[in-house]
């Protein structure tokens, strides 16, 4: 059977790589591994969602859903300090680095939780749901994702996807329109597109 990020227990040798990268005017340094996505540079579609990204009006958390190692919930936990931020992941290799990456770039308002899809979240609520999300695993588990969201967010809470036009962004789009009732390209660069949705 063929290993995927989305595995619960990546079976690869570990094998940790460090780096560093300036988003958003500060320099992290992240530790990726075998097993996980993106194990040698924050990708550009994460580095797209976390520049794209705005606080939302309502008050609450916000889940960096598929988190794996933790760039984008680490730097959305820095620069909004009064936000708690949830990173959650099926993928327990992903999510112990996320836990080790935050400790690593001194960040404390966030939190980790495995969880296939909103599986572990049950009972809880966010203001905003940002995912770079697992296309290789189909486009029925990401529009699921997507309506599993809407149902995760208070009212006027806001989901950020960022996806590839050549993955799938005009379905993701037709999709989420149709959920949500409204979606907006925030931008578009390199063929991939951050879509947003509002919880009207």
């Amino acid at each position: 059977m063929t290993e995927h990020y989305f595995s619960q227990k990546p079976q690869s040798k570990s094998s940790p790589k460090m780096w560093h990268h300036s988003l958003r005017g500060k320099t992290y340094r992240f530790t990726s591994d075998y097993g996980v996505f993106s194990k040698r540079e924050v990708d550009f579609g994460s580095r797209m969602l976390i520049e794209q990204f705005r606080e939302p009006k309502p008050l609450g958390d916000i889940l960096d859903l598929g988190c794996g190692y933790g760039p984008i919930g680490i730097t959305l936990a820095h620069v909004y300090e009064d936000r708690h931020i949830v990173m959650a992941d099926v993928n327990e290799r992903a999510l112990n680095l996320a836990a080790q990456n935050a400790q690593l770039n001194n960040v404390h308002n966030v939190s980790t939780v495995q969880s296939d899809r909103f599986s572990g979240l049950t009972g809880r609520s966010f203001a905003a749901v940002v995912t770079n999300p697992p296309i290789r695993a189909g486009k029925k588990v990401v529009h699921t994702m997507f309506e599993e969201s809407k149902d995760m967010l208070v009212a006027a809470g806001e989901l950020w996807v960022v996806i590839q036009k050549k993955q799938g962004a005009p379905s993701a789009k037709d999709k989420l329109l149709d959920i949500f009732g409204n979606v907006d390209v925030v931008a578009r660069d390199k063929g991939y597109y951050i879509l947003k949705a509002v919880n009207v």
